[in-house]
């Protein structure tokens, strides 16, 4: 990498601008006062004066504040100038048009446009003017000369300006883009994790929950003398072996996004191994039921992977949370969209229970859905416009929300007093739904510009409703 060490002198001068232009007027000044003896010698005239040492070191020596105050240095060598030309003293060929061919060209590199032509154009005229009196003894051609000298310098200066100012937008340009890519940088990261957290809290949730039923109802199978006792040992081997397949294909993916390692050969389940899934949930005790509506279309790998963690992920809360007897599982394929529901049932005689410490202290709390009034909400299953929505297709072909929608612009989920989120309450007046689950369900509906809604349905029982776009002209 090119350092501006590198570059020498310029480079010296850019890090140390004041001090550059002290040794410039520095030098200027010495060069001028050893032109000012060889000249004096050269006509054979006196040393010269006090006064002529004193006019030229005034000229040269404002140099060094021409960053600073370009437009001040540059009149100040003008009227120096003028003086030292009205003066009988040695005309000074070099020193003195050097000095103001430096203070106009940095007035056009350090002054607005406008100002620096408005300005260069005076001492141009102005000098050229000086030049042309008797007592300077110079010819035409010396007017001439110092005129272009003095043009030429304010068009230097112009574009220097013009240069530096491209290069303070392409450095400021260049650090913005640095901290776009490092914000780009940073929420890729962020994504990602958010994706794997998705995947190892779907794959551990399921399998983890799956196997903490089949081994609490092992013993109990046990004692009885139950056929089945063994099955439920056999299930959960075969459960924990399927998650410890999703660890070592998520490592695998893992390992091959940082190059260290082949990419993993298993392949990504989809909404294709959704009866796999059902037939698990089944042997975990729950009944599940599905149904495939419409014809199924191919998807992109992450919308078909994302669907099925959304069934998974919803039969999984259904286990581990709700006291349900039956849970509905709803495939459609649209035209444009991908409709997900799961809906489980609850078992007969089962009454919501408020979160703990929101126990019913008063006559008439324990009714159904006294909870849901106290918190402002709707109780489930209550007549609208006359009518009770029971299911999803019902609240749409009324042309109201599906139950676990917004209403009223909120969405239905129901709150403790301590502000804790419930969607939905165990029977054992637990909360019903962990917070990670919903939250990874939702996120993965949104990653491919879809929706879902999750909330207690008209049954008392809970839904989940995802719609995920898939394109048009299917």
């Amino acid at each position: 990498m090119v350092t501006s060490r590198a570059l020498g002198p310029a480079g010296w001068a850019r890090r140390n601008p004041l001090v550059a232009d002290g040794v410039l007027g520095l030098l200027l000044a010495v060069v001028s006062l050893i032109a000012l003896v060889f000249q004096a010698r050269n006509e054979h005239l006196p040393a010269p004066s006090p006064l002529a040492v004193a006019l030229v070191l005034l000229v040269t020596l404002p140099l060094a504040g021409r960053r600073r105050h370009p437009l001040a240095v540059n009149l100040a060598v003008l009227a120096i100038a003028v003086l030292y030309a009205a003066t009988p003293y040695p005309d000074l060929v070099t020193p003195i048009p050097l000095g103001g061919v430096v203070a106009v060209y940095s007035l056009a590199a350090w002054c607005e446009r406008r100002t620096a032509f408005t300005v260069g154009a005076f001492v141009c005229g102005s000098l050229s003017v000086v030049a042309m009196l008797p007592a300077t003894d110079s010819d035409l051609l010396d007017v001439t000369f110092t005129a272009l000298l003095l043009i030429s310098a304010l068009v230097l200066g112009d574009s220097a300006r013009v240069r530096r100012a491209h290069a303070a937008t392409l450095e400021a340009r260049a650090a913005w883009l640095a901290r776009e890519r490092d914000l780009e940088a940073h929420r890729a990261v962020a994504a990602e994790r958010a994706r794997i957290a998705r995947e190892l809290h779907d794959v551990i949730a399921h399998h983890v929950s799956m196997m903490v039923v089949q081994a609490e109802a092992g013993p109990p199978a046990v004692e009885r003398g139950l056929p089945d006792a063994a099955q439920k040992f056999d299930t959960i081997s075969a459960l924990g072996r399927q998650a410890l397949a999703e660890m070592r294909r998520l490592l695998g993916v893992l390992r091959e996004e940082t190059g260290r390692t082949e990419p993993a050969l298993a392949p990504q389940p989809g909404l294709d191994q959704l009866p796999d899934l059902v037939e698990q949930v089944r042997r975990a005790g729950l009944g599940v039921e599905l149904t495939v509506e419409g014809e199924a279309v191919p998807l992109p790998a992450g919308l078909d992977l994302s669907a099925y963690r959304i069934v998974q992920e919803a039969l999984t809360n259904t286990l581990k949370h709700a006291d349900a007897s039956q849970a509905r599982v709803r495939v459609r394929y649209r035209p444009r969209e991908l409709r997900i529901t799961v809906h489980d049932v609850r078992r007969a005689g089962a009454a919501r229970a408020a979160p703990e410490g929101n126990a019913p202290t008063a006559r008439g709390d324990d009714e159904p859905g006294a909870y849901e009034r106290r918190n402002g909400h709707e109780p489930d299953g209550e007549r609208r416009n006359g009518r009770e929505l029971d299911d999803l297709d019902d609240a749409e072909r009324n042309g109201r929300e599906p139950p676990g929608a917004r209403r009223n612009g909120r969405e239905l989920n129901i709150a403790g007093r301590d502000g804790r989120e419930f969607d939905g309450a165990r029977g054992d007046g637990r909360e019903r739904r962990g917070g990670h689950g919903l939250v990874g369900m939702r996120e993965r509906a949104q990653l491919f510009g879809g929706t879902l809604t999750a909330g207690p349905g008209a049954d008392g029982g809970f839904v989940v409703d995802a719609r995920l776009p898939i394109g048009g002209g299917r």
